[in-house]
Formats: structure tokens, sequence, C-alpha cells
């Protein structure tokens, strides 16, 4: 069931109009993202059907419970949207909705909203369970501040918040982990893949403190965009700006995270190379794990999508040089740096980086972004 979206999908576009999201999706290091700012068309809004797909897994969190939105203006957020389409059918106690002072107020518009707005919803005496966007509007009130989820204001709204669900600003992204840390919420949002790795992320999910969500399909998000799209995956949608990585984060919890893989490849050393600094095997995809091998093993970073805290360990950041320092990693030298440039490959590595890498008919490898795992 589609968390009764679809039975008021009609109903609410007649009575909303375009209470359409703007959401920034931030993102570092991505070329699409990168070149549609350099063209003044930065815009990236989260789509309405992705926020449903994602959160209709977790519809029995939501009964009883203050929800917070804080990085959406609550007069045009798919997010605010979703929860008061939704506010009924899920048994939400109050919903919350904040936005920074700079958040524009029309889709793809250039005027920023002056004051930083927000909204308290507690439900509707409608009988359809949908509030008329006048009786939305009449809601939202003025912040004292500038809406920075960091301000003492929205400190406060945090408090009084049982779960968090949002799509931060991806440049903000470890101070807004740290913060949902830091005062114990429970929350679902919407990343990139890229922060998997970061210091203050990753030992969160070796923890188990926070893990995958459902994310996008094929790992691919579609944002809205005025900037045009040159993609050209068979998923690519006319208007939309289509980027790799898009993941959802949360502490809630979820049956698929312990389904165990199911494993049916064999060891065979010549498929399995060891790291040649490091005791461990090189898995190239998370379905080539073998299941008769015990030891340690670095794979994709995409494993975290099927990880099981019952069937495995994770041990390790391969891309947390400090952690590979204390792991036991030993550099990889001069010569073999000598090596690689031989080879013609030019990545950002020296001497002496603890860099995991592996020799294959007299080939360096550096195998991308790996975690160290081990079964249990």
């Amino acid at each position: 069931m589609r968390l009764c979206f679809s039975m008021y999908s009609i109903e609410m576009s007649k009575i909303l109009c375009n209470f359409a999201h703007i959401q920034h999706f931030q993102m570092a290091n991505n070329k699409g993202l990168g070149k549609a700012k350099v063209g003044k068309k930065d815009e990236f809004y989260t789509q309405l059907s992705d926020i449903e797909n994602e959160l209709r897994h977790y519809k029995p969190h939501f009964k009883g419970k203050v929800v917070l939105c804080n990085c959406d203006d609550p007069r045009i957020s798919n997010f605010t949207q979703y929860f008061i389409l939704n506010f009924k059918a899920l048994g939400l106690k109050k919903l919350i909705a904040t936005c920074y002072k700079n958040q524009n107020v029309e889709l793809f518009s250039e005027n920023a909203a002056e004051k930083a707005v927000y909204i308290e919803y507690c439900g509707t005496d409608e009988p359809s369970g949908i509030p008329t966007k006048e009786e939305i509007l009449k809601q939202v009130k003025e912040l004292k501040g500038d809406g920075d989820f960091r301000s003492r204001e929205c400190i406060e709204l945090l408090k009084e918040a049982d779960i968090v669900v949002t799509n931060p600003p991806f440049s903000l992204f470890r101070e807004y982990i740290a913060q949902l840390i830091t005062y114990d919420k429970k929350f679902v949002i919407i990343g990139h893949q890229n922060a998997i790795k970061y210091k203050e992320v990753f030992p969160l999910i070796r923890d188990n403190k926070l893990w995958l969500g459902y994310g996008f399909k094929g790992g691919a998000a579609h944002f809205i965009s005025e900037y045009e799209d040159t993609a050209v995956a068979g998923n690519h949608k006319k208007g939309m700006r289509r980027v790799s990585g898009g993941v959802g984060l949360t502490n809630l919890e979820i049956g698929e995270r312990h389904e165990d893989i199911i494993l049916v490849r064999k060891y065979i050393p010549e498929e399995y190379p060891t790291f040649e600094n490091y005791p461990a095997i090189n898995v190239d995809k998370t379905s080539d794990i073998p299941e008769d091998y015990d030891g340690l093993m670095g794979v994709p970073i995409t494993f975290l999508d099927k990880y099981s805290p019952e069937q495995f360990e994770i041990i390790g950041n391969c891309c947390d040089t400090d952690w590979l320092r204390e792991a036991g990693f030993k550099p990889i030298g001069a010569e073999n740096i000598k090596k690689l440039r031989s080879q013609g490959n030019m990545a950002h590595v020296t001497a002496n980086m603890p860099t995991p890498y592996i020799i294959t008919n007299g080939k360096i490898e550096l195998p991308y972004a790996r975690i160290i795992i081990k079964k249990k």
C-alpha cells in the first residue's frame, strides 16, 4: 500500500496547487552539481515520490510521535506535504517544520524569503483529513532567528521532536548528523553514499547506531532542476537531474537489515587476492563474498546496502587514513608508487600512505573505497 497517498493525491493537488518542495541536495565532488553551480542553475529539489517510497517503510514508527522537518519551508516542502497528507493515517501527534530564511518561496524563484518560518501542525477538522491551503498558511509563523538548524531556537524545537525527517544540506552533513546523535534523536534523512565514509559517520555504522534505509532505486536519485541534464542513463527523466549514490540513512529499525546475504561463491585463492599490506582478501562485489571464508575481507562500500549485523562484523573503513595506520596497513612505499606511475595511474597517493593495494600479474591495483568485514 502506498501510505494512502494515491487516495488523496488528486484532492491534494487541487487544494494545495503548487505545494512543491524546494529542498536543496548539495553534494561535494559531483560533476553534475558542480557544473550546475557554475551555470547559476543550482537548485535541486527532492521529488515527493522519492520521499513517499522511502517513508512508506517506516509507518509503525510514526504513531503518536512528533516529527520534525528542520530544513523545510512548511509552505512548499514536499516533506511537509507528505506528513500533512498522511497525518491521520500515520497517527502523528504533531508535525514541526522549519526553514532557513534564504530558502526560495516558489519553485525556481530567485526571490529569497526574508524571514525564516515554521509551523506546528496538529491535524485538521476537515472530514477528509486534509487541511485547506488557507488553513496551512494561517499556521505558518515567523522564527525570531534565521532558521539555521544549529540555532538555539531550532534546537529547542529539535528537543521536542521524536523523529527527524529531511534532506539536510550536504555541505553541513557532518554537523547535522552530530547534532542528531548529541540529542539522541531518531531520524530518516537523505544523503549521499560519500558521507558514509566520513570519520564522523562511519563509526556510527560500524557500531550499529546508524544504517542505510531503502534509498533510491538503482542507487540513482532524480532531482527536479532547471539545469539541463545531459545524463544518458536508461532511467533519465526529462526535466530532472540524475545523481548517483543517493541513500536513505536512519536509526529506525527496518526488517530488511536483519536479512542475511545468501552466499554462493567458494573461496579460490587465485580469484581473491590478498592485500599486499594487510591480511585481508579483496572482494570486488558483494555477491562475490565467499561463503566458506572466515577471515578478513575488503568489500565495496555498496556492501552496506545488504549488511546484516547478525551475519557480519564491520572492522574498519579503508578511506580513513588514521584507521588504516592503527589497523596495521603498511605504507605503499616508493618503489610501488614508481611502478604505479609507470602504469599510468596518477591516483593521489604517496609512498608513506597506508593505501590498500593488490598486485595482479605484476600490476599494482588500488581497489576503490573498501571496508573491512568479517563473518560472525
